[in-house]
């Protein structure tokens, strides 16, 4: 299921991607436990640049930077690569609104998160 019909990775997979690279690396920093955490981040805003396809069986690197971190909210950018390419096969951002697990209302971003993300900051 990797490829689509067209013979390539389709385009929500990178989302996937990117979603998967965020919270790998805010799982391996321990600022997030997706399970039981008292808060949680919401992708409310997504983009994504498509420049080179990906498809299986390449390996997709990811890179990752934080450009913005607010009250409530960061901005990741991300890029993919393809096997060892040294240009981007995509490159985009998604924002994360960090709320309530139970409320849903947002919430100031924890401190240990806020040291994490200030260490991927441009």
């Amino acid at each position: 299921m990797d490829n689509d019909v067209y013979g390539h990775v389709n385009n929500v997979v990178y989302y996937s991607f990117f979603d998967t690279a965020v919270n790998r690396w805010l799982i391996a920093q321990g600022v997030l436990d997706p399970g039981a955490g008292d808060t949680i981040g919401l992708v409310v805003e997504t983009q994504c640049r498509y420049f080179r396809p990906l498809s299986f069986p390449d390996r997709v690197t990811a890179g990752l930077r934080v450009a913005h971190v607010g009250t409530s909210s960061v901005r990741y950018e991300l890029a993919l690569f393809r096997d060892d390419d040294v240009e981007a096969a995509a490159a985009g951002h998604f924002v994360h609104v960090y709320v309530d697990r139970v409320s849903r209302r947002p919430a100031p971003l924890p401190e240990d998160l806020r040291r994490a993300l200030e260490a991927l900051r441009i």
